[in-house]
Parts: structure tokens; sequence; C-alpha cells
């Protein structure tokens, strides 16, 4: 993306001119969700992969976004984002 600009190629006078614009690849899942089932009580881990290490991503149940607590911990560390639900319960299916 930092190669878009005005490129020109110049002889003697004459001079030609081309705008470049490189888009950006859209982030993809390049590991996605896998259904888990986990013992009530215990912490369960989800994951998934994304094509680019540096996008965010949003964690939700039910619609809503989910934060770090003592619930969960969210994690990102490269490609891989993590969700861990302490302590699982019926209603976290």
């Amino acid at each position: 993306k930092s190669d878009s600009d005005t490129y020109s190629c110049d002889i003697g006078d004459a001079q030609s001119r081309a705008k470049l614009v490189v888009q950006e690849k859209p982030c993809i899942f390049t590991k996605e969700l896998a259904d888990t089932e986990v013992t009530e009580g215990e912490d369960v881990t989800l994951h998934c992969e994304t094509s680019k290490s540096d996008i965010p991503v949003k964690w939700c149940k039910d619609g809503k976004s989910l934060r770090n607590s003592s619930k969960y911990n969210i994690s990102r560390s490269g490609f891989e984002a993590k969700l861990v639900i302490h302590r699982a319960e019926e209603r976290d299916s």
C-alpha cells in the first residue's frame, strides 16, 4: 500500500506519468473457529487464525461484544486470536 503514488518516466523534455493505487488485501480467516465441547466447570479455549497479524478482532456471544474479565480472557498473538472461557457453565453454550 505504501507504494501507491504517482510515477513518471522522463526522456529529455518529455514526461509520462501514471498513478499507482495499491489496494489493501482483505483480512480473512485462515483457520476458523471449531465446534467445541467441554465439561461444566472446566476452562475452554476457542481460537482462530487470520491472514494478517495487525488486525484487531472482536469476540461476541449472542451478538454482544465480550471483554477481558474474570470470566473471559481475550488475547492476540501473531496471527492467532484466542478466547478462554473460565469455569464454563451451561449458559456459556
